[in-house]
């Protein structure tokens, strides 16, 4: 009763198939939409909710980067009939997550409802978000990712500093003073510093720099990291706009030998086929691609990008029945008298005892009727 009221409810308030899926968490379905060229993604119901104003009162994440990701033209200062905008919505159920991203894409933090006239952050404060008005509050102070940018080196600042006071000669009275203080005063959990351990690593672990993210990542705009508030474009607006570039730093993967691509406008869809002979593998190949990529990087990028197959060449694998029988399971030979046997414990035999009783049991009932 609960799903056909809910579609029932849907068709009512004028949502199509985005709104739908965006309501329910279908990332899959968002993602197969996205090549569907007639369809509205600011598109609002009765009460002037958008997919991307759903997906936010949810708290899809997933689903709020992929529409300002992927689908260009998606606008997060619409607002409904009582003037919320997604981030207000967001704010107010209290989804830290979808808070942050819909900043760092360029979502107004200043913006206020034409009902109230308050803004996210009262809004969270109103009620009791108090999780997303510290996520606010640390978002505000530091509004840019440093660690994007490729000036930044993963260098802990303090680090001279701190390794300099640990090993500065003390005094018998410092000494004495450091001991008590251990030892009378209590140490209890708290947030993590500005600057401190744990903030440099989550920093250097994110990082342009850092081992742990794939070399083969480029900036496009390395001197324009993220901001907070900062409009940022879409992945197909970015290929608009930077596809020359994308194509001249595309690499193919032929035999063994890395070489590289001439640009040209053709040669994303040559990379697939390089290495493919057989015809079906070829179009299978790109059928994939032109179903999956269409629209959302180049066919290039993709198979550079895949490190099992560098070429875009998906093996294919047989499965075939072995020509052996299975192995029967041998029966474990009895120990004979003149060997030492392990113990057995009395709470094993006991239950051995009870097993076979019940088993007894079992087949007289079964016997009696």
């Amino acid at each position: 009763m609960t799903h056909t009221w809910d579609q029932a409810q849907m068709r009512t308030m004028r949502s199509n198939g985005l709104m739908v899926a965006s309501y329910k968490g279908y990332l899959k379905i968002v993602c197969g939409l996205h090549g569907c060229h007639h369809l509205d993604v600011n598109h609002q119901d009765n009460d002037g909710n958008t997919a991307l104003m759903i997906a936010a009162q949810a708290g899809h994440v997933s689903i709020c980067n992929y529409l300002m990701n992927y689908f260009p033209g998606v606008d997060t200062e619409i607002r409904d009939s009582r003037g919320y905008t997604a981030l207000i919505k967001a704010a107010m159920q209290g989804r830290s997550d979808v808070v942050a991203a819909l900043i760092m894409h360029g979502a107004d933090l200043n913006a206020v409802d034409s009902y109230r006239g308050k803004c996210a952050q009262d809004w969270a404060l109103k009620t009791g978000r108090f999780d997303t008005l510290h996520r606010l509050r640390r978002l505000a102070l530091r509004p840019t990712a440093e660690q994007f940018c490729l000036t930044y080196l993963p260098e802990w600042p303090d680090l001279k500093v701190r390794v300099a006071k640990a090993t500065a000669n003390r005094s018998t009275q410092q000494k004495v003073a450091h001991r008590l203080k251990s030892t009378f005063v209590f140490s209890f959990p708290r947030d993590p510093q500005d600057n401190g351990v744990m903030d440099h690593m989550v920093r250097m672990t994110t990082g342009l720099h850092s081992p742990l993210v794939a070399t083969a990542t480029r900036p496009l705009c390395p001197s324009s990291p993220p901001v907070a508030g900062k409009l940022r474009l879409t992945v197909s607006e970015l290929m608009l706009k930077h596809g020359q570039e994308l194509e001249e730093i595309s690499v193919c993967h032929r035999s063994g030998s890395i070489c590289s691509m001439a640009p040209s406008v053709h040669s994303a869809e040559c990379v697939p086929t390089a290495c493919c002979v057989d015809a079906e593998c070829q179009g299978s190949v790109l059928s994939t691609a032109q179903s999956s990529f269409k629209t959302f990087i180049p066919r290039s990028m993709a198979a550079r990008r895949n490190s099992i197959f560098p070429s875009g060449c998906v093996p294919k694998i047989r499965v075939t029945r072995s020509s052996e029988p299975t192995p029967k399971k041998v029966k474990k030979t009895k120990i004979h008298k003149g060997y030492l046997e392990p113990p057995k414990w009395k709470y094993k035999e006991n239950k051995e005892k009870k097993k076979k009783e019940k088993k007894k049991g079992e087949k007289d009932k079964e016997k009696r009727k």
